[in-house]
């Protein structure tokens, strides 16, 4: 189990908690401003919040929501060389969010083709949750990307298609669980600003 610590986003606009073992990548590099960056000090795994415009149409439901999380997630990965398998999509409950809030998870992999000699992850899993807020025409993406990096996990463990996820994948659903049990937004004014 992890130790988690209540951790300002944006300014202090937004709060969650996050795993104590991960820095904030803005401290030692330039981060977009609509972004902020977490990356595990022990491993490869990082942690994006993403504040993005709302994509799709107007209202709720199960098919505009997944088109939207669908086009949210080829925004993130090329799909143009990599192989993308999405895995599940459930909806999401946030403890600390108006009721009836929007959200939905899903856990995908990505494949890269392989590169010869590199360090390149044999395949990375996406465990991507979008909070949808539609009177502020803004989606808030939380990206939890685990590369899978040849020597760095047990590839027995991990058999996505047997429900096999291994302990770097059940590490991320149990961050993004805490991320959702703690995720609060305190100045509502940040979508206006950004």
């Amino acid at each position: 189990m992890a130790d988690y610590v209540s951790t300002p986003l944006f300014g202090g606009a937004l709060i969650t908690d996050l795993p104590s073992n991960f820095a904030d990548v803005s401290k030692f590099r330039q981060v977009p401003d609509h972004q902020e960056v977490f990356l595990d000090k022990d491993g490869f795994t990082s942690i994006i919040f993403d504040i993005t415009e709302r994509v799709g149409l107007p209202g709720s439901g199960p098919a505009i929501d997944g088109a939207a999380l669908t086009t949210h997630l080829e925004d993130i990965v090329d799909s143009e060389v990599d192989t993308v398998q999405v895995w599940n999509t459930s909806n999401t409950e946030f403890s600390k969010l108006p009721e009836g809030t929007p959200v939905s998870t899903l856990i995908a992999t990505q494949t890269p083709p392989p590169e010869p000699g590199s360090k390149s992850p044999v395949f990375t899993a996406i465990v991507l949750t979008m909070v949808r807020l539609e009177k502020e025409s803004t989606d808030i993406l939380i990206a939890i990307n685990v590369p899978h990096i040849k020597g760095e996990y047990t590839e027995e463990e991990v058999d996505m298609q047997m429900g096999k996820q291994g302990k770097l994948i059940e590490s991320a659903v149990e961050h993004a669980a805490k991320i959702w049990e703690t995720f609060k937004i305190k100045d509502w004014g940040l979508f206006n600003a950004l």
